[in-house]
C-alpha cells in the first residue's frame, strides 16, 4: 500500500505577525513571492498569501501587491497552488464609551470589498473564514449573510474556497451553507487550532472536529505558535493535510527563531515522512483538490 500523499501549505506572512518579531518576515511583494518559491522548493504544494504595505510592513489589501506577488511566483513556478486570504476586513473594535460604535483598529467593510482581489485575480484557492469570535479585546465578525455574499462572489470567479474553521459552530454554519447551496460540498476545510477562545490544539478536539465534516471532505489542520509542529503530526495521524509558516509560528524550537518559511516547511516534511507519510508535489495536490493543472 502506498503512503497517502500529504499536502503541505505554507502561510508565509499573515497579517498579525510583525516585522519586529522576526527579521526575515517577508513584507514586500518580491519578498513574499520569493518566500513562496523557497517554500515550494522545500516541499510546500500550496502557499497561503496575505500582502503588506512595503514601506510600513502593516497589513494591506492593495490589489497591485497581490497581482505582483502572483506574477512573480508564476514567472518561476506554474504549478504551485496559490491561496489568497479574504480574512482582512472582518474585525470590529468597540469604543469604550459607546460599544456600538467602532474604535480605531476596526476594519469592517462590505463583503464584496473583501473579495475584490479574488474576483480580479482568480487564484486557485482563497480562504473563507466562518468565524465570529473574540480576538484579544476585539471581535472578528463573519455573519451568515456576509459569508453568503462573499461565497457568491468567490463562486462566480471560479475559485475554490478553503473553509477556515475556528470552532464547532463555524463548522455547523458551513454545513448549513452547503445544504442550502451557497457552498459546494463536500468542501475543502482547514481546522484552525490553538487560537485563544477557539478550537484547542488537542487530539480530542481534532478528532471531534473531523467527526463533524461531511463525507468526502478534503481537510487539513494547523496549530498556532508552539502548537504548530505537534498539530502537523496530529493532523497527519488523523488523515489530514498540514500547514506551517511564519503567519502561524516563528520558532523551530523554544526560543529558536526559524530562519525562514522554508525551514518550517522542511521540519513539517520531516515529521510527515518520519511518520511514514509522503509529500504531495503541487501537481499531486492539484489532483487531490480537483484544480486545473498550472
Amino acid at each position: 500500500m502506498h503512503a497517502r500523499k500529504t499536502i503541505i501549505t505554507c502561510a508565509v506572512t499573515g497579517n498579525i505577525t510583525r516585522p519586529d518579531q522576526h527579521p526575515g518576515l517577508p513584507v514586500t511583494p518580491a519578498q513574499i513571492a520569493q518566500a513562496s518559491l523557497d517554500a515550494a522548493s522545500a516541499g510546500a504544494a500550496a502557499v497561503h498569501i496575505h500582502v503588506r504595505d512595503p514601506v510600513t510592513g502593516r497589513p494591506s489589501m492593495q490589489l497591485a501587491h497581490y497581482a505582483e506577488v502572483i506574477e512573480r511566483i508564476r514567472e518561476q513556478n506554474r504549478d504551485l497552488i496559490i491561496n489568497l486570504t479574504t480574512g482582512p476586513g472582518g474585525r470590529f473594535v468597540p469604543r469604550d464609551d459607546d460599544p456600538k460604535l467602532a474604535a480605531p483598529g476596526t476594519t469592517l467593510m462590505a463583503p464584496e470589498r473583501r473579495v475584490e482581489h479574488i474576483v480580479a485575480l482568480r487564484p486557485d484557492i482563497c480562504s473563507l473564514d466562518l468565524n465570529t469570535m473574540n480576538s484579544g479585546d476585539e471581535i472578528v465578525v463573519n455573519t451568515p449573510k456576509n459569508v453568503t455574499r462573499m461565497a457568491a462572489a468567490i463562486r462566480a470567479a471560479g475559485v475554490k474556497p478553503e473553509l477556515e474553521i475556528f470552532d464547532s459552530g463555524d463548522l455547523h454554519l458551513a454545513r448549513d451553507l452547503i445544504a442550502s447551496g451557497v457552498l459546494e460540498g463536500p468542501g475543502l476545510w482547514s481546522l484552525v487550532t490553538g487560537v485563544k477562545y477557539g478550537f484547542s490544539a488537542s487530539p480530542e478536539t481534532l478528532l471531534y472536529a473531523r467527526s463533524l465534516l461531511p463525507d468526502g471532505a478534503v481537510w487539513g489542520a494547523f496549530g498556532i505558535g508552539r502548537y504548530e509542529f505537534p498539530m502537523v503530526a496530529q493532523s497527519w495521524l488523523a488523515g489530514g493535510h498540514v500547514r506551517v509558516g511564519l503567519e502561524d509560528n516563528l520558532y523551530l524550537s523554544k526560543g529558536v527563531l526559524a530562519q525562514s518559511n522554508a525551514a518550517l516547511v522542511e521540519r513539517a516534511r520531516d515529521i510527515v515522512i518520519s511518520l511514514g507519510g509522503s509529500i504531495a508535489c503541487a501537481r499531486d495536490a492539484r489532483e487531490i483538490l480537483q484544480l486545473k493543472m498550472g
